[in-house]
């Protein structure tokens, strides 16, 4: 499945949570890398690192957003580092994972935090993308799905 074809975010319910704390949080994580794991193109890629016991990355993903968007300080690790040791990692793999993101982040969250949540993802994304590509992209959007990469002109080159 191209990155085009995954289906579009979820339509807005009134259960969509209009304020961002840890149990958010771990509901975001847990049901991301649920479809992560499912998912054909970004599955191979975090197994071939975690394999199949996905329990204490899980915990460390919980700490890692719950420190990026809640200022808890409770995550300690180099994301960079780690993530610049993987192999085999391309292009589309960002798009499909920004796309899966806005996806759940849409979906439980109201529009203000599904944003902010899409903001802090979209400036990890672009900062890994830069470490594999050398060029700082602005993923483009359309409907919820991340079709392609162009420079950032906020970046400088």
């Amino acid at each position: 499945m191209s990155p085009a074809a995954t289906p579009p975010s979820a339509p807005s319910t009134p259960s969509r949570l209009h304020a961002l704390d840890r149990a958010g949080i771990e509901a975001l994580v847990h049901g991301f890398y649920d479809d992560v794991r499912r998912d054909e193109l970004l599955a191979p890629v975090f197994e071939a690192v975690i394999g199949k016991d996905w329990g204490p990355h899980l915990v460390r993903l919980v700490e890692f957003w719950s420190t990026a968007m809640l200022g808890t300080r409770s995550f300690r690790g180099n994301v960079y580092g780690k993530h610049m040791a993987l192999d085999g990692v391309r292009p589309e793999h960002f798009l499909r994972w920004i796309t899966l993101w806005h996806r759940h982040t849409d979906r439980l969250f109201s529009d203000a935090i599904a944003e902010e949540l899409q903001r802090t993802a979209h400036g990890i994304g672009r900062n890994l993308f830069h470490g594999f590509f050398g060029e700082f992209p602005r993923f483009v959007m359309r409907d919820g799905v991340a079709i392609g990469h162009e420079p950032d002109p906020g970046i400088p080159a």
